[in-house]
C-alpha cells in the first residue's frame, strides 16, 4: 500500500481559529480527518503531522526517505523563508506538492514567492482545504 506524509507547518494548528475569513472554519482535526477519509477511498495511507518548529518539520521529512511515496506539504510561513525545508525536500527526493488553504498569489506581497516550491512537482493554492484532496489524488496518480 502506498504511503503518504501530510505535513502543515507554523500556526496551522490554528485552522477554525485563525482569520476564518481566508482560512475558513475548518479545523485541522477535521482536515486530516476529511484526508484519511480520502486516502481510504483511493486504497492508500497518510500520516498527518503538524509542527510550529522548523527543524522538526525538517525531521519529518528526512524520516520520510524510502518510507513514503510522497509528501503534501503546506509549510504556512516557512514558505517564504525556510531554506532548511527546502534542502530537506531536496535532499529525499520524494514527489511533493505544496498547498496553501488561500491565494498566496492574491495576497501580501511577501507571500507571492515559495523558496519551498521548486523542489515540489507542483503547487495547489487558493481552493480552501480541497487542494489537499486533490494534491493526494495527484500523487496517487504520479
Amino acid at each position: 500500500m502506498k504511503k503518504f506524509l501530510v505535513i502543515n507547518g507554523v500556526n496551522l494548528n490554528m485552522l477554525g481559529i485563525r482569520e476564518p475569513g481566508i482560512y475558513g472554519n475548518e479545523t485541522l482535526e477535521t482536515l486530516c480527518t476529511a484526508i484519511e477519509k480520502k486516502a481510504e477511498e483511493l486504497g492508500v495511507s497518510v500520516e498527518c503531522f503538524q509542527s510550529n518548529f522548523e527543524g522538526e518539520i525538517v525531521e519529518k521529512i528526512h524520516a520520510a526517505y524510502g518510507v513514503m511515496d510522497g509528501i503534501i506539504i503546506n509549510p504556512g510561513a516557512f514558505t517564504h523563508y525556510s531554506y532548511a525545508i527546502r534542502d530537506a525536500l531536496g535532499s529525499v527526493k520524494i514527489p511533493t506538492i505544496e498547498v496553501h488553504i488561500s491565494n498566496i498569489h492574491k495576497r501580501e506581497e511577501f507571500r507571492h514567492h515559495s523558496v519551498t516550491a521548486p523542489e515540489c512537482i507542483g503547487q495547489i493554492c487558493g481552493l480552501g482545504t480541497k487542494g489537499y484532496l486533490l494534491a493526494l489524488e495527484a500523487l496517487v496518480n504520479e
